[in-house]
């Protein structure tokens, strides 16, 4: 379950509707998955194979194509991230930059946990959303964000997109951002 974290204040925001209801107000979907049905083997593997990654997205055929067809996804694949991942601190510099894209960016975590770190409205400024197995959230194009890894440092998501050539990003310089 998706919890937030409002960086200016420390709140903590937890409970599938205060979430939903949070995101909402930020314009971010979110949506939840069965992940039970995927097959135990692939739950805690974060070094899939090309089978087992096929293997993923054929469990979820139902849930990426209803997605695709409400929100004009034409690709999706699978990423996974974890200490077996070549250049896995390169990587995560590449996606800790704040940054934005012409389209939405979404993800549906299957195994692992991660963090989108996305700018609120001026009076809010940034915030994490938490992410565990199950949750999907889209961040709105133009919305300036990043994604990192929590401290496991392991995570399988779905990605999809709209852009045939995957996934683009543009920097966003913001000398408000503080990591933390």
């Amino acid at each position: 379950m998706a919890e937030i974290v409002i960086r200016n204040t420390n709140e903590r925001i937890t409970g599938e509707e205060a979430v939903q209801e949070f995101l909402a107000k930020q314009e971010v979907l979110y949506e939840k998955w069965d992940v039970t049905k995927l097959p135990e083997e692939l739950r805690e593997n974060f070094t899939l194979n090309d089978e087992q990654k096929a293997q993923v997205l054929s469990t979820f055929d139902s849930e990426i194509k209803d997605l695709a067809a409400r929100r004009g996804y034409k690709i999706w694949d699978i990423i996974t991230l974890s200490e077996a991942t070549p250049n896995l601190e390169e990587l995560l510099a590449k996606f800790e930059d704040v940054h934005t894209h012409t389209e939405d960016e979404i993800r549906a975590i299957v195994g692992g946990k991660g963090i989108f770190i996305i700018k609120g409205s001026d009076d809010l400024g940034y915030f994490n959303v938490e992410l565990s197995p199950g949750d999907v959230i889209s961040v709105p194009e133009n919305t300036p964000h990043f994604f990192t890894l929590m401290e496991n440092q392991q995570i399988v998501a779905v990605r999809l997109f709209i852009e045939e050539n995957g996934w683009i990003a543009e920097h966003y310089d913001d000398p408000s951002f503080v990591k933390a």
